[in-house]
């Protein structure tokens, strides 16, 4: 779901198109139905009702904003630099299908510019001595660590609403997944808050985002985002061995590279901060002096980390909001990719092997599942260190 610094998320789908105005009507009021249940979850007007309706109303818009690739690629109106990216995505959605045995659907074949920096803006959660989110529950999607807003305003608005001993984060998501399930409406589109990323992350957004329609397993964030990331990772290596050209390559490589020194060091200050908060000897008050202390190391390593990268200010924002609610949320996108690289793996690099294997752990309790990906996860660590320098390894 990367992309706000260390972070990560996706996509939306069609409105009247060639379907013609009136069956998009006569659809309408089920669309907003599915909309205001899918879209909780990956997601006053804050809460309840109010609720529901700016989450099927607002996917409701993106979808009627929509419009197929091949109109845009058309259209004289369009730039030639869109026009561009909207090519390069049509042979990584060709991709993502004949190479990674990613679902062959409607999404990611339409297009829509939404005049604005994200899709939505998620909260998060956690408390002042804990990486553990907040969670909220909702229909089909069960419950998450985070919930959406298509107004950031609106997103705002709940965060301040939230008790006083929650930290809290709000952040833009470049775009989200209805899991396959608006596929017959038109499925999940491109949008303009991710079509510019460069060539690798733009394929590992759209790698990602199909890998949740893959699998989708109720109450268990951290498993879904970790397989999605695990798939994108794969995916976006694949994708540049194969098809992108050298200079993709090449820009991607400072980009990738600086994003793995930011994933490490904050990686670091996860662990550092998980050992204070579950230290049985101390009291609050000490865990809450050892825990600034760690913030104070993590924002120095980070100034050394950015002038090493020319003063690079791409992870400026994330850090300034960092808290247990960002650190928590980041958590769920890395902490068990470690297992499902393992497992593809173990599975000889078959992606429907990997992906039925998956499928079997997802019907495993959580507590089992996790601690299975966690010990093939360790394992392959435990591997990579009595091992020489070899090739890069995917991370």
């Amino acid at each position: 779901m990367t992309s706000p610094a260390p972070l990560r998320v996706l996509p939306l789908g069609q409105g009247e198109s060639s379907r013609g105005p009136a069956k998009a009507a006569s659809r309408s009021v089920l669309c907003i139905s599915l909309a205001a249940m899918l879209l909780a979850g990956c997601a006053g007007p804050t809460t309840g009702v109010g609720y529901y309706w700016q989450s099927a109303s607002g996917h409701l818009h993106l979808m009627r904003a929509a419009r197929p690739v091949q109109d845009w690629l058309q259209d004289e109106q369009a730039s030639a630099a869109l026009k561009a990216r909207l090519e390069v995505s049509q042979r990584i959605r060709a991709f993502a299908v004949s190479e990674l045995a990613l679902p062959d659907n409607a999404s990611y074949r339409r297009y829509a510019d939404l005049g604005r920096r994200a899709a939505v803006y998620n909260v998060v959660a956690a408390p002042a001595l804990s990486l553990t989110l907040q969670t909220w529950c909702f229909p089909v999607v069960g419950c998450v660590g985070y919930r959406g807003y298509f107004d950031e305003a609106n997103a705002q608005a709940f965060a301040d609403s939230l008790p006083d001993d929650l930290e809290v984060a709000v952040y833009p998501v470049p775009a989200y997944s209805t899991l396959g399930w608006t596929n017959w409406l038109g499925g999940d589109p491109l949008l303009n808050t991710f079509i510019g990323y460069p060539e690798g992350e733009l394929a590992r957004l759209v790698f990602h985002e199909l890998a949740h329609q893959v699998l989708y397993v109720k109450d268990d964030t951290r498993f879904n985002e970790s397989f999605a990331t695990a798939v994108e990772r794969i995916g976006g290596e694949r994708w540049l061995t194969q098809e992108a050209s050298p200079q993709a390559k090449a820009e991607y490589a400072v980009f990738d590279a600086r994003r793995r020194e930011f994933r490490a060091l904050s990686r670091s200050v996860r662990e550092q901060l998980q050992a204070v908060y579950t230290h049985a000897a101390w009291s609050d008050a000490e865990k809450l002096q050892r825990k600034a202390n760690v913030m104070d190391g993590f924002r120095a390593a980070y100034a050394a980390l950015r002038a090493s990268w020319s003063d690079y200010p791409g992870f400026d924002a994330w850090v300034a909001r960092a808290n247990n609610a960002s650190f928590g949320a980041q958590a769920a996108y890395d902490d068990l990719v470690p297992g499902f690289l393992a497992l593809f793996e173990r599975e000889g690099q078959d992606f429907n092997r990997f992906y039925d294997a998956v499928r079997a752990l997802g019907q495993q309790p959580p507590e089992q599942r996790t601690a299975t990906l966690q010990e093939l996860g360790l394992q392959t660590r435990l591997a990579e260190q009595t091992l020489p320098p070899a090739s890069p390894k995917l991370r």
